[in-house]
């Protein structure tokens, strides 16, 4: 009955409830939150492969240190003194390499790929949140658990930026763009321009020649924080 817009919504809420405490480590405020919205629609089959996920990714700031949390594909992107660093969890890409290579083989949004895409993503659906396969938000809390988290000091951060994939591939898989060159436009133009600088990449390429992928473009959201310098 719920598809991914009302989940996502449902579970960006209770995640910003669940961290109203500080002190609460981020996998406990993500397991809260999914126990929470897993409650709201109990009358769904929670347990079908297909039941509605996303991915996470929570920059937190505190006192003295920033927490970060990623679970499956969303990276966060830290700018300090050395240079960028990348928080990703892409579990996700170790598994059932032999279907996204067939699918890779196909022109984007050929009958042939379509048929592929799903094939693959079926076989996904089978072992994810399992430990032979990947971990993304369900409706299990046990999968907060499986994320990725760290902390680094305030001082060592100067800027950072959280990314959904439809974001992050402008550097990583079309290398149109170093993280230097997309920090630079997001405090020239923000997140809107950013985004629109990934469609105009994405439509030089709309059937996957050079850039094989799952469809012309992905969902793209960012989150773009900066240190207040009192300039």
């Amino acid at each position: 009955m719920h598809g991914v817009p009302w989940y996502v919504a449902q579970l960006g809420g209770h995640v910003v409830a669940a961290l109203a405490d500080p002190g609460v480590p981020l996998p406990d405020a993500l397991a809260t939150a999914l126990e929470r919205v897993a409650n709201l629609h109990q009358t769904c089959d929670l347990k079908n492969p297909g039941t509605p996920s996303a991915t996470v990714a929570i920059l937190r700031e505190r006192s003295d240190r920033i927490d970060h949390l990623v679970l499956a594909d969303s990276p966060i992107v830290l700018e300090g003194a050395g240079g960028f660093t990348t928080l990703t969890d892409l579990r996700v890409d170790e598994v059932c390499q032999d279907l996204r290579a067939e699918s890779e083989r196909h022109a984007t949004g050929s009958p042939e790929h379509r048929a592929s895409v799903a094939r693959l993503v079926a076989a996904q659906r089978q072992i994810r949140n399992t430990p032979e396969g990947y971990w993304v938000a369900a409706s299990a809390p046990e999968a907060a658990f499986h994320a990725l988290t760290g902390a680094v000091d305030q001082s060592e951060v100067r800027s950072a930026a959280v990314v959904s994939d439809g974001v992050s591939r402008l550097v990583t898989e079309y290398q149109m763009a170093s993280w230097e060159d997309v920090f630079a436009q997001l405090r020239r133009e923000g997140p809107a321009a950013l985004i629109a600088t990934v469609r105009k990449v994405e439509a030089t390429d709309p059937h996957g020649q050079r850039w094989p992928r799952y469809k012309a473009g992905d969902d793209a959201a960012v989150a773009f924080c900066q240190r207040d310098t009192g300039e």
